[in-house]
């Protein structure tokens, strides 16, 4: 046995399921689907009942199952016995005494370094955590393409209350809010920072970051991992098994260590500056207090009150010249001065529900329960005044986002952009092809710009609303830089279609790629582009042909195409309709979405966009009102995950044949000349665009490109591509496209509906 081995005190077993078990040696005979990470102590009552709900979790995935053991008891032998029994691969590490310092949190961490999965999901071994949720939880984590998803008490049908007390319930809400006012941004999408059921894809967490103590190990990750993209799904708490619950005086000081370590460790030498000031202001407190209330005779309440304020001016005008001095604020004096009173004020309303929890709960001493308070308060006043009141640090910084598109393009964005998440990258790219800044557009500022016209080139679309309106200035520089108006921070959708997709489709032609208006699956190893004209179908096409047919999906609205024939993925999420919702069998939407697609549906329809478009021609702020109509009713995007559970995506493949569907009172299939099939697909890549400022974007680029005419080299890309390659136009009157479309192309999918008479696919001939 090697060293490495002999780490481990009870070993690392694991079951390949036929009964057969070896020592484990780093990897097991399959890569799991996931790993599941059971932290336990003491837990030997709950093995047996866990392991057996798990096994009907994902039936049809393999699943590996560490448990991580701090205990003393017969726990190691509870799970040696499981594992005898169990279909799923289970891994035991049993650790000594002396390494079980970190606590709970610790234990995750060693279970995530063994984890075989890409996806890890982290319970309780009391069964408080449902098995049943996991399957949720990795749903929304490939639908939503996220990184963590935790299972929250707090939202939709979640349960917060079962098995508390109201003292422990006081004091888990206590417990909840200082984490999130002493990390505001970093929790902002998190509504249960105590929860320990998550789960996470192990290659977005910096386990080398992690410095765990205790038990609440999500915390710790999702402050030291601020890119983390956080979802949630509701659950109920469960009943204890057995066992008995780890709460203690001791796990309570550890949390509050925690929050101290995790809010200071940026600024330890400040935090001191700060704790000095607070205790300044206690003798500052009585001094005057015993003035109002002895020799000027004020009652003894109103004196407290006075002389409250009185300390908080003292003690803001020191922190204001010696905690926080030469800090860049983002706020003026007088905004600093009345949230600094008022944190004060309110910070005294939070020590009693504090207290009481410390005292009742925790059976604390007072006069130790109260000294905690005080410290505590320290930390979250501490925590309030860096992050809200002098916003010191990181939190002056901008977020912004980044996007590698196959390593052709890149974007960066001060505003999340979903219809780009899939090409979302971690790191920050210091030079993108497209920057893109939201921000007040000055008159001034662009006149000169326009003056300096031989240094800067740049075009600007202004409906006159100022900041209220949509606007926008494109820059030509090291990077095409986009300046926005602060509405379309709000409206992401429209930021991208209307600016950054018209931006992108020319700088592509550019680079020798054509953006054709055209969805993409794959049979084996060909691809084929599926066009048509706007709100034709083509959604419910792809959709029911992924459900029905072998094939592979590439792209639902835009394909990358290259003059060789190969097409890239562009997996933008799929714009929906009722109608396309009832044509599939397992959609994933909750009642919520399902109710706000009837009237997304009405505001997004065809008739919808006809009337956005006849407005275009009257002077009116058409854009300003398409950006206000989809911030009131967003439009109803879903990746395909949420739509085809398992459908197979693929990156990239060789272009095999065109096919062009068309809505018609008869049903044909027939072959398109080359001309046809190249003009088709033209028109309509142009009828998906044309939307102000879509003009003014493409004379702009057309012009900054050397005189280049992108839109010829454009079709000549494309002409290319399908050179000597087969185009079908089909048409339908039940608009069942997907049914005939194989045959069509000359595949047999073994489909046992009646097909349309099969069609000869004859490749196109080439094109000069």
């Amino acid at each position: 046995m090697s060293d490495s081995e002999n780490s481990v005190t009870a070993g690392v077993m694991l079951s390949n399921g036929n009964g057969a078990h070896s020592r484990w040696n780093g990897s097991a005979p399959h890569k799991p689907d996931l790993s599941v990470i059971v932290p336990t102590r003491n837990e030997a009552e709950n093995v047996a009942v866990l392991v057996a709900r798990l096994e009907g979790v994902l039936p049809q995935k393999r699943m590996q199952i560490i448990f991580v053991d701090d205990s003393d008891d017969a726990t190691p032998a509870a799970i040696e016995q499981a594992r005898l029994t169990s279909n799923r691969e289970i891994v035991l590490i049993h650790r000594p005494e002396d390494r079980r310092g970190d606590g709970l949190g610790g234990a995750v961490v060693e279970g995530l370094r063994a984890a075989a999965a890409s996806w890890v999901c982290v319970m309780d071994g009391d069964l408080q955590h449902p098995p049943e949720v996991i399957e949720s939880m990795l749903r929304t984590a490939r639908g939503d393409d996220a990184d963590l998803v935790l299972g929250s008490r707090h939202v939709g049908d979640g349960d917060a209350e079962t098995g508390f007390g109201t003292a422990r319930s006081l004091l888990s809400k206590a417990s909840t809010g200082a984490a999130k006012l002493m990390f505001p941004r970093r929790l902002r999408n998190v509504t249960d920072p105590m929860s320990g059921f998550f789960l996470v894809r192990k290659d977005a967490v910096a386990l080398d970051k992690l410095r765990p103590r205790g038990f609440k190990i999500l915390l710790e990750i999702v402050v030291r991992n601020p890119a983390l993209r956080v979802r949630e799904v509701a659950f109920q708490f469960g009943t204890r098994h057995g066992g008995e619950s780890k709460a203690s005086l001791r796990e309570g000081l550890v949390y509050l260590l925690q929050l101290g370590r995790l809010r200071i460790g940026e600024g330890p030498l400040r935090f001191a500056r700060f704790g000095l000031v607070g205790a300044s202001g206690l003798p500052v407190n009585m001094l005057a207090f015993w003035l109002l209330a002895g020799p000027l005779g004020l009652h003894y309440l109103l004196a407290a009150a006075a002389a409250t304020q009185l300390s908080s001016a003292w003690l803001f005008a020191f922190t204001e010249a010696w905690v926080f001095r030469g800090a860049a604020h983002r706020r003026p004096l007088r905004a600093r001065l009345g949230l600094f009173f008022l944190m004060n004020n309110l910070a005294l309303a939070l020590r009693g529900p504090l207290l009481v929890g410390l005292v009742s709960v925790l059976q604390m001493d007072s006069l130790l329960a109260n000294f905690i308070s005080l410290v505590s308060l320290t930390l979250i006043r501490y925590g309030v005044a860096d992050t809200w009141i002098w916003g010191s640090g990181e939190k002056r910084v901008r977020r912004a986002y980044s996007y590698d598109i196959h390593g052709v393009l890149s974007v960066t964005s001060e505003v999340h952009l979903p219809e780009l998440e899939r090409f979302r990258v971690p790191r920050m790219i210091e030079t993108p092809t497209v920057r893109v800044r939201i921000g007040r557009l000055s008159r001034a500022q662009s006149d000169l710009v326009s003056a300096l016209a031989n240094l800067v080139r740049h075009v600007r679309y202004d409906e006159g609303l100022g900041p209220f309106g949509f606007q926008m200035e494109i820059a030509m520089g090291k990077s095409i830089e986009v300046l926005a108006s602060p509405l379309l921070r709000w409206s992401p959708h429209v930021l991208y279609t209307n600016i950054v997709e018209p931006i992108l489709r020319w700088t592509f032609v550019k680079e020798g790629y054509s953006l054709v208006h055209g969805a993409c699956v794959a049979f084996g190893d060909d691809a084929y582009l599926i066009t048509a004209r706007t709100d034709t179908g083509k959604t419910t096409t792809i959709l029911k042909t992924l459900e029905h047919h072998p094939c592979g999906f590439l792209s639902d609205d835009l394909t990358l195409l290259r003059a060789d024939g190969r097409v890239l993925t562009y997996p933008k999420p799929l714009t929906i309709s009722r109608h396309t919702v009832k044509s599939v069998r397992t959609p994933l939407l909750s009642v919520k979405e399902r109710l706000l697609l009837f009237y997304q549906s009405r505001v997004h329809s065809k008739s919808g966009r006809q009337f956005a478009m006849l407005l275009t021609r009257f002077h009116l702020p058409v854009a300003t009102i398409n950006t206000l109509v989809q911030l009131i009713v967003p439009p109803p995007k879903y990746h395909v995950e949420r739509l085809i559970p398992n459908v197979e995506t693929v990156r990239e493949s060789q272009l095999a044949g065109l096919i062009v569907i068309e809505r018609s009172d008869e049903d044909s299939a027939r072959e398109l000349a080359p001309e046809d099939a190249l003009e088709t697909l033209m028109e309509n890549c142009a009828d998906s665009y044309g939307f102000p400022p879509y003009e003014s974007i493409e004379h702009f680029l057309q012009g900054v490109h050397g005189g280049v005419n992108l839109l010829q080299k454009e079709r000549e890309l494309v002409a290319a591509a399908l050179s000597g390659l087969p185009a079908m136009q089909l048409r339908s009157s039940t608009m069942d496209w997907w049914r005939k479309m194989p045959s069509a192309i000359g595949i047999n999918t073994a489909h046992t509906e009646e097909e349309w008479p099969p069609v000869r696919a004859i490749p196109v001939p080439a094109v000069d």
